[in-house]
């Protein structure tokens, strides 16, 4: 998939579950996951058949990205000040 933006939030906690977001983007459309459970959250312009090689990815590399997730430092990036 060509031009896709992929974006992963920082590790996010709800009644002492602790998981992630990640976001892929391409102009108006987005498909949403929540990880490690690797579900679909929503999604739109995306094809179903895109939809279902997203949902590979997210299960193949749920590890990777729960890991990439922990380093992300929330307010670093809310500030614009990029990695260190």
């Amino acid at each position: 998939m060509e031009d896709v933006q992929v974006l992963v939030s920082g590790i996010l906690t709800k009644k002492d579950r602790k998981f992630a977001r990640i976001s892929f983007m391409r102009g108006e459309e987005y498909a949403e996951f929540i990880v490690p459970d690797g579900v679909m959250d929503r999604h739109r312009g995306f094809t179903e058949e895109e939809i279902t090689k997203l949902y590979r990815y997210v299960r193949e590399n749920r590890d990777h990205i729960m890991k990439e997730a922990k380093g992300v430092n929330v307010m670093r990036n809310w500030l614009n000040l990029g990695k260190k």
